[in-house]
């Protein structure tokens, strides 16, 4: 394993010993880019929040080679963000370097000069003082993204990050997505949007509670192993015991 990749050790996610996820082992190589796909309740968001260090696995291990968990930036789907909380624009995205200053650090002329550039990346000059509350979906997401530039971390998680918003909107996003590939950073994304996933990642990761494939995207969103996720999602049994099996599974 490279440094600076992400190991999954057959593993196994839940909530109250329920699984989620089941017998996941797959390595995410450093510089990916990883699109998580399925149909819904196939356990993409508990994944994402298991690699960004918010929920321990049930069975197996995630292994970080050379990484601790401030490397990881995680952006949560748009439903878990307060957006009505009373803060503008550019408090909002400065809450990005507090990786670097610390909860009560002072933002000097570096950090301003870093938070200014990543609110013109994503088209929000003049913005700094709207409260967040004001914003409509695209442009909140343009502010979450500013604030993940400002994070400037060598892992970024974004879970469903092209949900709601305009498609000029999604184009600028994906330019940053592709701004970060250039630079080496290690990208996975819960993406509903097939079509987005062939275009903006080479990797896909196929899931249905359990792995269907992960490999290269075009062969993982084939006809086939869709139609397979499909099945198997609504094949799922809430009712059945907890799962305690430890062997790995059959790799795709």
């Amino acid at each position: 394993m490279s440094a600076g990749a992400i190991r999954l050790e057959n593993v196994t996610l839940g909530y109250e010993r329920r699984p989620a996820v089941h017998h996941l082992s797959g390595v995410v190589e450093a510089g990916a880019g990883l699109a998580v796909c399925g149909p819904n309740g196939a356990g993409k968001s508990t994944l994402l929040k298991a690699l960004a260090g918010l929920l321990p696995p049930l069975g197996g291990r995630i292994v970080y080679d050379g990484l601790a968990l401030r490397d990881i930036a995680y952006l949560p789907q748009s439903a878990e963000i307060d957006h009505a909380f009373p803060i503008d624009v550019l408090d909002f995205v400065s809450m990005g370097a507090m990786r670097r200053i610390g909860l009560f650090g002072r933002v000097g002329a570096g950090e301003r000069t870093r938070i200014a550039s990543a609110l013109a990346a994503v088209g929000l000059e003049g913005f700094e003082e709207r409260a967040i509350g004001t914003l409509s979906g695209g442009q909140m997401q343009r502010v979450l993204f500013a604030r993940l530039l400002v994070e400037d971390c060598p892992v970024i998680l974004l879970d469903e990050p092209f949900g709601a918003i305009d498609a000029r909107t999604i184009d600028d996003l994906v330019k940053i997505i592709a701004r970060w590939r250039e630079e080496g950073r290690t990208v996975v994304a819960v993406l509903h949007e097939h079509d987005l996933a062939r275009r903006a990642f080479p990797q896909a990761l196929l899931l249905a509670r359990e792995p269907i494939f992960w490999g290269a995207t075009q062969e993982a969103l084939s006809e086939a192993h869709l139609a397979q996720a499909s099945r198997m999602v609504e094949a799922f049994d809430r009712e059945a015991e907890d799962c305690r099996r430890d062997e790995a599974p059959h790799a795709a």
